[in-house]
């Protein structure tokens, strides 16, 4: 009789993908233990964020390929409306977000679901923000997403820019964007979201009943997905990103 499989192990994917972090290299998806389910990816990504010694209360947003709300904490978090410093590897790509921070809880619900009003009416304030990723995974999610979101979905790094107005979440999609890094333009364009509206992602998580009754809580901060893609970045060097004439800020890569 053939043996049976080892079961998965969470801890010990975590403390691989966290050495491949701290080397700030990568492993192709064959060579890791995959996670089978959205359970076993959690657990590791807990593990990993216990790894890497995470306490910011700030997360990032997305779906899987079959539409199951996600999150993964952001890390290292600096807020910073111009100059902050993050740290480049090869592999780094970034993308311009909008953020949100929360006003107060968004519990889960039992008897209905929320709408897009309520999120709105939940959220203190919007920002500006850059996310830099660089997954421990050589093909990030294109293979196993279950990996990628274990590895905090690729998360490397985010910068919080300047406050702007909140009605900008409403017209964000077709803002002028422009980023420049070194000098040189590497978009240049109108800001468009995947889903076309920045809280799509959000409210999906909102309305997630399996979500941690301990997410979406006063004060935690939400970015909300790329407005520009995903660019890469092949050398350390200074970003700068003008939303429209509502912000404009500056993050070097080091």
């Amino acid at each position: 009789m053939a043996a049976s499989a080892a079961p998965f192990d969470p801890r010990a994917l975590a403390a691989k993908l966290h050495g491949l972090r701290r080397s700030r290299s990568q492993a192709p998806t064959a060579e890791f233990a995959l996670p089978a389910d959205l359970r076993h990816a959690m657990d590791a990504q807990n593990f990993l964020v216990a790894d890497e010694a995470i306490a910011s209360n700030a997360w990032k947003v997305t779906v899987s390929p079959d539409g199951q709300a996600v999150t993964a904490p952001l890390h290292p978090y600096v807020e910073a409306d111009s100059g902050a410093r993050i740290p480049w590897q090869r592999g780094t790509r970034f993308e311009a977000e909008i953020a949100v921070r929360l006003g107060r809880d968004l519990p889960i619900r039992r008897d209905g679901a929320y709408g897009r009003a309520d999120i709105v009416d939940a959220i203190d304030a919007v920002y500006l923000g850059a996310e830099l990723l660089a997954s421990a995974v050589e093909e990030s999610g294109r293979i196993s997403f279950l990996l990628f979101l274990a590895d905090r979905l690729g998360n490397s790094g985010y910068v919080l820019g300047p406050r702007v107005e909140k009605p900008l979440m409403d017209s964000a999609g077709g803002t002028p964007l422009k980023v420049t890094f070194n000098g040189q333009p590497i978009f240049d364009a109108p800001a468009q979201h995947p889903k076309g509206d920045v809280l799509t992602w959000l409210l999906d998580y909102a309305n997630d009943g399996l979500r941690p009754n301990t997410s979406l809580k006063a004060g935690a901060l939400i970015t909300t997905g790329t407005l520009c893609g995903a660019i890469e970045l092949i050398t350390p060097g200074d970003l700068e990103i003008a939303f429209g004439n509502a912000a404009s800020f500056r993050l070097i890569l080091v």
